[in-house]
């Protein structure tokens, strides 16, 4: 026999499954609680600007790494590298410090949406316009972070370059899959209409009863 745990009357989910959503709520905030440390520990590290390390995207530059005979040098192409600056421009080291902070209030928000939303399904409300409303707010979050996060990152890494080559070499690169951006977008959209086709169908069959 299947133990089940009611909460809302008319709605009961099986106590395995209310564990399963409250350990993924305590990983969620254990998540946003790492995240929000790291961030502050980068712009602290930042701030000072001396001897800043910038993550720097290439586009198939070519560099020579000890891999051959012996650690003879074979020519490679970069992708990314990490680039250690004495200073950045002001403009760069505030770029990073936008980037950490919208870092962070997006996955907080993100956390504290799905938390309340896995809150409900453990009680037994899955389909209600408050749910809908936190999965679309999620989606929107998470998209808007994933195209500011890079760019201001991007931003850090083109003064990082502008200032190791003196304004000679130029790097502009922007990090976004538009695929995978396109992708994420279908899959907010998709799981905000289930939600909401469901709470229609829900009012609807309440209506009914």
């Amino acid at each position: 026999m299947h133990t089940t745990t009611h909460t809302t009357p008319g709605h009961s989910i099986k106590r395995a499954d209310a564990v399963s959503l409250w350990v993924f709520m305590a990983a969620g905030a254990a998540i946003a609680l790492w995240v929000t440390w790291s961030a502050v520990a980068r712009i602290i590290e930042v701030l000072p600007n001396r001897d800043v390390a910038v993550l720097a995207p290439f586009a198939g530059t070519p560099a020579e790494a000890p891999i051959g005979t012996d650690g003879a040098p074979v020519t490679v192409e970069l992708e990314q590298a990490v680039l250690t600056v004495p200073e950045l421009p002001i403009a760069s080291v505030w770029a990073i410090v936008i980037q950490q902070a919208v870092l962070v209030l997006a996955v907080v928000a993100v956390v504290t949406a799905l938390i309340w939303l896995s809150r409900n399904v453990a009680r037994g409300v899955v389909f209600c316009r408050t749910n809908t409303v936190l999965v679309s707010t999620a989606g929107i979050v998470a998209l808007l972070a994933y195209f500011a996060v890079p760019f201001f990152g991007n931003m850090a890494s083109n003064g990082a370059f502008a200032v190791l080559s003196e304004h000679t070499f130029n790097n502009v690169i922007m990090t976004l899959d538009p695929f995978a951006l396109v992708l994420a977008a279908f899959v907010v959209a998709l799981m905000s209409t289930v939600f909401a086709i469901g709470e229609r169908l829900q009012r609807d069959t309440e209506g009914l009863v």
